[in-house]
This record gives C-alpha cells, sequence and structure tokens, in this order.
C-alpha cells in the first residue's frame, strides 16, 4: 500500500511552530469514500487512512517505510519564506 512521508506545514492561524519538525507518513486512500444511507455522512472501509505515524527525522520515516516493505513518496518541505513588513507599510 502506497503511502506519503511530509513534514507537517506551520498553521497560518496560529502563530507557534510546535510540532512543525515532525515528519509524519500517511497511508494512500485504498479505496473511494461513499456516502452512507442512513446518515449521508462519507465514509469507507478503509482503517489504513486513520492511520499517521509521526517520526524526528525523514530518515527514521524512510527507515520505517524500506523496513516493513512500504512504497513511499516523500514530499519535499517548501522553504520558509518571512513577509517583513512594517506597520506603516499597511497604509500605503
Amino acid at each position: 500500500m502506497p503511502a506519503r512521508i511530509y513534514q507537517r506545514p506551520k498553521n497560518a492561524l496560529q502563530s507557534g511552530k510546535a510540532r512543525m519538525n515532525d515528519w509524519l507518513l500517511e497511508f494512500a486512500p485504498a479505496e473511494a469514500k461513499k456516502p452512507d444511507p442512513l446518515t449521508g455522512w462519507a465514509g469507507s472501509g478503509d482503517t489504513q487512512q486513520q492511520v499517521v505515524l509521526r517520526f524526528g527525522s525523514e530518515a527514521e520515516a524512510r527507515a520505517y517505510a524500506d523496513r516493513y516493505g512500504i512504497e513511499v513518496h516523500i514530499t519535499p518541505t517548501p522553504p520558509r519564506r518571512l513577509k517583513l513588513q512594517s506597520y506603516a507599510d499597511n497604509f500605503r
């Protein structure tokens, strides 16, 4: 079952940077979600979608995937860009 390894992006609504250094291994969905006829909620029988593994580094995540024969796609971390701006720039 294919999986994706990526680093968690910073939440745009918060200024904190907690858990940004974690690398996540997430499994790809094995089947499409379908609406439940009784409640209307979307769901599937695929329980691997609920599994998200956290690692301290990309190497640890890759080693885990290699050990268990998981095919992975590694998404590189985009560079962080700071937008330095003074308060006076809001009125120009």
